[in-house]
């Protein structure tokens, strides 16, 4: 099991300086790298302050030049809202200048806001997905490849730009049985969003990954998962429930995208509660935000009941600040990853089947 660092790049405040919200990221990129995180993630959305980051392949190209060894990945590209002959070239291009260090985190996507400005159908959005993954595995098998298929035809064509070493890591977001049969199929690894805010919740995540695996005709052992979570390290009451409350808006823009609730004042998401939504005291129960010993207590409980091979840890939301992100990267390194360390033992082969163990 390792760590990853993940940057939704969104903002609460009307006006906010959207320069300092990336280089704000940045910052957090280059504190994850030497606090000896695994992977820094960058999201992508469109048209609303929920994320101001339309390309997560043109942000990792933004940190190669600002890191040396962390890992970079798209978390991740929403594949049917790109045409797939620039999609190919443009992964290519960034795993040569980060010199493979990407790791191609891919979705379908789930908002009908978005699919519907860029005149593309949602229902489409899995097959073309696949289709594209199709095209990206013999555009990178050879040096030239054509392709027919039921979205896209490509006549006999060479991909000047080219990945490293092949299809670079391959990660699958979303609750999504097709994509995941796919990742079955190919080794790919699959992430579950910060809905599954509990250890039971992320257990009964991984129950139906390994079942769609045996669907697949695959083993689930081989299987690989990993748990996007917000994080919050403070000893601070106030910082801990600002901090929450800040999750609870994000959420609260995220649900209403997805069903079609979204109420906009300008290019601002109105934020309103959803049916279900947890409560701020049960956020508070089972949420990584709060002291390092219990954020470390609540993810040793999750680590045993779901062995996630990694976290995608979120330490900015809403209007949170960076110098508390920050601040929080550090703790997590220096606080809670020895008390994880401590309560089960080297972290490196927890959740990553014996044949791709370190």
């Amino acid at each position: 099991m390792h760590f990853g660092q993940f940057n939704l790049m969104g903002y609460r405040e009307p006006g906010t300086d959207l320069a300092s919200l990336y280089d704000g990221a940045v910052a957090q990129v280059r504190a994850a790298e030497a606090a000896g995180f695994a992977i820094s993630w960058f999201a992508e959305h469109h048209f609303s302050n929920y994320c101001v980051c339309p390309s997560p392949l043109m942000m990792v190209a933004r940190c190669a030049g600002e890191t040396s060894r962390i890992k970079l990945g798209s978390g991740v590209v929403i594949v049917p809202l790109y045409h797939p002959s620039r999609l190919l070239a443009e992964i290519g291009m960034v795993d040569q200048m980060t010199h493979g260090r990407l790791v191609l985190g891919i979705g379908s996507g789930y908002q009908p806001f978005e699919f519907e400005r860029f005149e593309a159908d949602l229902a489409e959005s899995t097959p073309r997905t696949i289709e594209f993954m199709e095209m990206l595995e013999r555009a990178t098998a050879s040096e030239t490849f054509s392709y027919q298929g039921r979205f896209h035809t490509l006549p006999e064509t060479h991909i000047a730009a080219r990945p490293v070493h092949g299809v670079p890591e391959v990660w699958v977001a979303g609750d999504n049985p097709d994509l995941h049969r796919m990742a079955a199929r190919h080794g790919h690894v699959v992430m579950v969003t910060p809905r599954h805010y509990t250890a039971e919740m992320l257990a009964r995540a991984r129950a139906r990954f390994e079942a769609t695996y045996r669907e697949a005709g695959q083993d689930p052992a081989r299987m690989r998962f990993g748990a996007l979570r917000h994080m919050c390290v403070t000893d601070s009451q106030a910082e801990a429930e600002g901090f929450l409350e800040n999750i609870r808006y994000q959420i609260r823009l995220s649900q209403s995208l997805r069903h079609r609730e979204q109420h906009m004042q300008g290019g601002i998401l109105l934020e309103k509660p959803w049916p279900g939504e947890m409560s701020l005291e049960d956020m508070a129960r089972h949420m990584l935000v709060g002291d390092a010993e219990t954020i470390a207590e609540r993810m040793v409980a999750e680590v045993e009941a779901a062995q996630p091979c990694h976290y995608l840890l979120q330490f900015q939301a809403g209007a949170s600040s960076t110098a508390l992100a920050l601040r929080s990267i550090e703790g997590f390194a220096t606080r809670v990853r020895p008390l994880l360390e401590r309560a089960l033992g080297p972290l490196e082969s927890i959740g990553v089947p014996e044949n791709l163990a370190a």
